[in-house]
């Protein structure tokens, strides 16, 4: 059995890493990180020319109907140089319409994402931030056949960027989900300072938001399609996270490879060969965890959880020592805006509780294991 790549696979690497070092070399991921949204309409529409952004839509949307390794792959390389970009928050959008969507709602937004109209989003984080059906709060009141929405929703990645977001909420006990677009009377989002400025969030307000049936998810177990976006979540922002730290250690690597101290680079030093080395072995231990989670989701979908929560728990903790490691490798220069390392530790702190940290995930291990 070829556990490998394949060769459009690897075609589709070299048209990624292309685009992103033509298109968003580090000075406009800067440049970008100074704009509200830390996001370009312009970036966005030409990786939708280019078929990224319908990789995961079915061809009868525009898309290419590729699968999540595929995807994993582009976010790899997306990660590698901190592209700015909400392809994580539409592809999650995306895969809740595939799961839960009516023919209807799949018209209006999938062909939308694919050819870079619209960007969407989830919205599910409440002030418990507790993951999963557990922490969602939100109570509808009922009127008629309407979901009237109070509240708010918080940590929402691409908040400012997204044209719709799905929102999860409770009518009674029962977990609902739907589509808010971002023109809904009522939906107001503000916008929050992050440590990461490539990755931007904010909090969504409702205000007396009406949710129609034509609104709706149409899931028939909404706990379970939300846990399946969740772990989808797990593998997406491991992928960027992977491909993140691999940024990290090849900057790391030039520098030591540059940087002379007395009368020797230091990538000579055993002190700095066994910190790289290390690192290196973290990433492609990442690798294995995470490719087996992405093909899970096409192929093995029980599997998923448990190897959603390996791969991200690995990450979690792997990509903040390798982003503190990088760092510290630069000596005090490492610790400046000027240089590019310090970009790679806060994306490492931005990703560490996103869809859960280490510790959150070793304990759903746990559960699963006992369970």
């Amino acid at each position: 059995m070829n556990f490998g790549f394949t060769e459009e696979q690897g075609f589709l690497r070299e048209a990624v890493r292309k685009f992103v070092d033509e298109r968003c070399p580090m000075a406009e991921v800067r440049r970008l990180m100074k704009t509200r949204d830390a996001h370009s309409p312009e970036l966005w529409r030409a990786l939708a020319e280019q078929g990224t952004l319908g990789l995961l839509i079915p061809d009868e949307y525009g898309g290419a109907g590729l699968s999540w390794v595929d995807f994993v792959v582009v976010l790899e390389e997306t990660g590698r140089t901190l592209l700015p970009s909400p392809l994580v928050s539409t592809a999650l959008a995306t895969m809740a319409l595939l799961e839960a969507g009516s023919p209807a709602q799949r018209s209006r937004w999938l062909p939308r994402f694919a050819d870079g109209r619209a960007v969407g989003t989830l919205a599910l984080l409440e002030a418990s931030d507790r993951q999963g059906a557990a922490g969602i709060a939100l109570a509808a009141v009922r009127d008629g056949e309407v979901d009237v929405l109070r509240g708010e929703k918080r940590f929402v990645a691409d908040a400012g960027a997204a044209d719709v977001f799905v929102v999860a909420y409770r009518v009674g006990t029962a977990l609902r989900l739907a589509l808010v677009p971002k023109e809904a009377p009522g939906l107001r989002v503000e916008l929050v300072p992050t440590l990461d400025e490539t990755r931007r969030s904010g909090t969504l307000v409702l205000d007396g938001v009406r949710v129609g049936p034509e609104d709706r998810l149409v899931a028939a177990d909404p706990e379970a399609t939300l846990e399946l976006l969740l772990d989808c979540g797990c593998v997406a922002v491991t992928a960027e996270g992977l491909g993140a730290a691999e940024g990290a250690l090849a900057v790391t690597v030039r520098y030591a490879n540059d940087r002379v101290q007395f009368g020797s680079p230091i990538g000579r030093y055993q002190g700095v060969k066994h910190r790289l080395a290390d690192a290196w072995v973290d990433t492609e231990s990442i690798k294995s965890l995470l490719y087996y989670a992405a093909w899970t989701i096409d192929e093995r979908r029980a599997e998923l959880p448990r190897y959603a929560s390996l791969a991200k728990a690995y990450l979690a903790d792997a990509f903040t020592r390798i982003g503190v490691d990088c760092v510290q490798l630069h000596g005090a220069v490492g610790y400046t805006i000027e240089y590019d390392i310090q970009l790679y530790l806060k994306r490492s702190k931005w990703l560490r509780p996103m869809f859960g940290d280490g510790d959150y995930h070793r304990d759903r291990l746990a559960a699963l294991t006992l369970g």
